[in-house]
């Protein structure tokens, strides 16, 4: 076997597909582009599945790609075990309904034991197969696997759910008895099993059937490949490594971070490797995804990181690395993956600054979970228990980042143990959460065949024509091809169309269909891409279509002229976005529709009123400028040397790409429509600026005449308070609202201070009448204040000691409140007023809590005042 690095063993398997006339698909970023069941990227198939479905129909049908990947499904294995990791590379080559098992089968045996590429000994391969699978088990003996080394196993069939399925084969390497880590007699000790001798290089899935809800399974129109092969597995194997984190993946990161440390060295002791190991896998997962653009936060993608940076410094923490050092190791991870991933060198200075401002508030995060901690423990010592709830500790963990074993470590040093199923079950509950949000969506769909099987050939001439003669070629009607339809809805691809077919964000035309008598026979209510590439019409059927007819196809063109505008000015806003905000500022999504448009940037920080005031003005100055909006069509290098263009994230390019051209302000790749001059919008207006997801704001914006209406609006709305406020000029209102807020305020404190002169006044009255009850002296009445007057009474009541226990309620705008409160010798004697308030609150319909010497309550119904402090009474007789 060749001795190779991680890098050259990525490019050959590349190279070997390449030579079996695959494309390579570059790897997506981590962050899936408009797949809501992902959170991550998470194999290599996932951003293929476009193909796999028939959604899309691919150029090339064969595909191999290395895919970056994020799982953290796993996580608490990270570091325990010689392979788990929660970023991995994982290479594939797949078959779009070309090539099966007569062709994947000798190829992966080809790439694994030539000579040529990794040239393992074939006597070392085993093999496992779906029983009835017969096929794949005779093509596995036919190219040179020894008949004892394919097996059979029921686990070999790749379902989830419905979708496409199909039974698989996983190849495996004999590393030899030295890295056998169980006893001969172990029921693991096979190729399959949990056991560090026999590792899985290889999964091939052989997608042949359909999944349907109903259960059953049925053939695929068209059979696919999809494999798997994780690099990091492979180079152990190649390099002769225990774990995985002792090949060149890894290494120069655990060998940086043994620096850093107070002289630990990796391979002394376990518990200090697990810490490395924990790091190096982090190190790069947070590189990795910071740069594709996930930011720390609270939710989704934004927690993981967080998770794994404050994971990273606590086992930092455990090998003498005391305060952030984390982002010091980016530099490291860029160098070792830069020959295919050159993006983390490339944005290493702000990927190794967001980690370290993450490290520096968790160090913060860190005293207040030790402060939560600390509190837990002292409460059970005082009650004499010995278990840390489960709730408890999953609230370390899941708030502070504190993993289970690190509370495990704090509370044996105390003597105490950990409830560590009610951990597990906070942490099902958590899962069970995320699953509810994610809602029951399919992984991936099924294949269209009617519409993948329509291969005609459509041309869209929108950009030039918005009325034209086109021939109907194709008709679909549920979900069959047809030659004519009389009515309902249909499916219709012509010759070539004006109507613009969704994509980029941009919202598909609407229109019409006309027959030779210009009467309108279908209303076109949506364009979407057909498998094969062609514009497909949504049409309601108002009279008989024809299949190989000629219609007049006329697109609705205010709705277009507006959309057009719009399109544009989303190109303006995200120049500015770059401009005002910063320049790592993307895109993160669209939608550009005839009366607003919004646009998604990724960012933490709201943006501000002057950045708002600021993205406004540059771009209404270009529309004042009047520069002339030019596309061009060029081959995708040119573009990007020559042009600069940017490439928004989420499409796919093509070897020639429309380039839309704003002056030199705006380049960018794009195939939707445009206005032929900035002045055509007219005028542009933000209308709001939100949050929508972690790290994600959201800007929404009108132009032209809707932005015109808008202003409009806020201008009446600001005469309607003018003319309320009694002003006579627009421009006097900040000022005369300003000097209604300091009346206002003056009002306030002076009915405070009327209230307070009351409120003593009040309390001689009160604190008069003192009544016996059970032997307590007890002050029990109900006064026209607030709350906050209800404390002040409190208050002097304690300073004035007029009774042992005092009740009082009080009604204010339509709400109740209550206030109890006991002095020290009364708590002794077992009087508390939090459990006096618990049991009165009910009267009032509310809740409440507090302190053994004062506690209050809120509610809703202030006819209850008198009971709840006769149930008051009632409780203190029974002390």
């Amino acid at each position: 076997m060749k001795n190779l690095s991680s890098a050259e063993i990525r490019k050959m398997f590349l190279d070997f597909f390449q030579t079996k006339g695959h494309t390579v698909e570059p790897s997506a970023s981590l962050v899936p582009v408009n797949d809501p069941t992902l959170l991550w990227v998470n194999s290599g198939v996932a951003t293929l599945k476009k193909y796999f479905d028939g959604t899309v129909i691919p150029k090339n049908p064969r595909i191999t790609n290395a895919q970056k990947c994020i799982r953290t499904n796993d996580i608490e294995n990270v570091g325990k075990t010689a392979r788990h990791q929660t970023f991995f590379e994982m290479l594939g080559n797949f078959s779009v309904g070309d090539y099966f098992k007569k062709e994947i089968i000798p190829w992966a045996f080809e790439f694994l034991t030539s000579p040529e590429w990794i040239d393992m000994d074939a006597e070392k391969l085993y093999v496992t197969t779906y029983p009835k699978d017969t096929e794949t088990q005779k093509l596995w003996a036919e190219v040179g696997i020894l008949p004892d080394h394919i097996l059979k196993e029921e686990d070999n069939f790749w379902d989830i759910g419905e979708g496409p399925c199909g039974p698989d084969s996983e190849i495996f390497y004999d590393r030899g008895q030295s890295f056998n880590n169980l006893s001969e007699d172990d029921p693991e000790n096979y190729p399959g099993g949990e056991n560090e001798r026999y590792l899985e290089v290889w999964n091939i899935v052989f997608s042949e059937l359909n999944h349907l809800p109903n259960g059953k399974y049925v053939e695929q129109p068209h059979k696919n490949i999809d494999t798997g092969m994780g690099l990091e597995r492979l180079v152990s194997i190649i390099q002769g490594s225990k774990t995985n984190f002792e090949t060149d993946l890894f290494k120069p990161i655990i060998e940086q971070a043994e620096e850093l440390s107070d002289n630990r060295k990796y391979g002394v002791n376990d518990e200090d490797d697990v810490s490395f190991k924990i790091i190096a896998d982090h190190a790069r997962t947070v590189s990795f995804a910071v740069g594709d653009g996930a930011l720390p936060s609270n939710e989704g993608r934004g927690y993981v990181i967080r998770r794994l940076i404050r994971r990273a410094v606590l086992n930092g923490k455990k090998i003498g690395i005391n305060g952030p050092f984390l982002y010091k190791l980016v530099p490291t991870v860029g160098k070792i993956m830069e020959s295919y991933y050159p993006e983390v060198s490339q944005q290493q200075e702000f990927i190794a600054k967001t980690i370290q401002q993450e490290e520096k508030r968790f160090s913060d995060t860190l005293n207040d979970g030790l402060a939560l901690l600390n509190g837990v423990i002292s409460d059970l010592h005082k009650k004499n228990e010995k278990m840390i709830d489960g709730a408890s500790a999953f609230k370390l963990y899941d708030t502070y980042g504190f993993p289970l074993e690190m509370t495990r470590e704090y509370a044996h040093d105390e003597g105490l143990d950990v409830d560590e199923d009610g951990f597990k079950e906070n942490m099902e509950a958590q899962k069970q959460r995320a699953r509810d949000a994610r809602g029951n969506l399919q992984s991936m769909g099924m294949q269209d065949e009617t519409l993948m099987e329509i291969k005609t050939k459509s041309e869209f001439v929108g950009y030039d024509q918005t009325d034209i003669k086109a021939t109907l070629k194709d008709i679909v009607a549920d979900d069959n091809e047809v030659s004519a339809v009389a009515e309902g809805k249909a499916q219709l691809i012509f010759d070539k169309t004006p109507f613009y077919a969704e994509m980029g964000g941009q919202v598909a035309d609407i229109g019409g269909i006309y027959d030779d008598n210009g009467n309108q026979v279908a209303e076109v209510v949506d364009v979407q891409h057909a498998p094969n590439g062609q514009n497909i019409h949504v049409v309601n059927v108002f009279n008989e279509l024809k299949q190989n007819s000629e219609y007049e196809l006329k697109i609705d063109v205010d709705f277009r002229e507006k959309v057009r505008h719009n399109h544009t000015a989303t190109h303006l806003l995200d120049q500015a976005l770059r401009d005002v905000v910063g320049p790592r500022t993307h895109q993160a999504g669209s939608l550009v529709e005839p009366d607003y448009l919004r646009f998604d940037f990724n960012s933490n920080a709201a943006l501000t009123k002057d950045q708002i005031s600021q993205l406004e003005t540059i771009v209404n100055k270009k529309i004042w400028e009047a520069i002339p909006v030019k596309t061009e069509v060029l081959p995708i290098e040119e573009a990007k040397k020559k042009k600069g263009a940017i490439a928004l994230f989420s499409e796919k390019y093509g070897d020639l790409v429309r380039v839309v051209e704003i002056d030199d302000y705006s380049v960018e790749f794009c195939g939707g429509t445009h206005a032929r001059n900035t002045s055509e919008l007219g005028l542009f207006k933000i209308t709001s600026e939100s949050a929508i997801g972690s790290g994600i704001r959201r800007v929404e914006a009108v132009t032209g005449e809707e932005a015109f209406e808008y202003l409009n609006t806020q201008l009446q709305l600001l005469q309607e308070t003018a003319d309320m406020m009694k002003v006579n000029q627009l421009k006097d209102v900040p000022q005369r609202a300003n000097q209604l807020i300091d009346d206002n305020k003056a009002l306030k404190r002076d009915n405070q201070n009327l209230k307070t002169q009351l409120t003593s006044q009040k309390s001689n009255e009160i604190f008069d009448h003192v009544e016996d009850i059970n032997g307590f002296k007890v002050i029990a009445d109900i006064v026209p204040a607030d709350m906050a007057a209800l404390r002040q009474l409190a208050d002097k009541w304690k300073n004035d000691q007029s009774s042992d226990i005092l009740v009082l309620g009080a009604s204010a705008d339509q709400k109740a409140s209550l206030v109890v409160a006991v002095n020290k010798d009364s708590q002794a004697k077992g009087v508390k007023a939090g459990d006096i308030i618990k049991k009165i609150a009910k009267e009032i319909q509310g809740g409440g809590g507090g302190r053994p010497d004062m506690a209050q309550a809120g509610g809703k119904n202030p006819a209850g005042l008198t009971n709840a402090l006769q149930m008051a009474k009632d409780v203190i007789k029974s002390y």
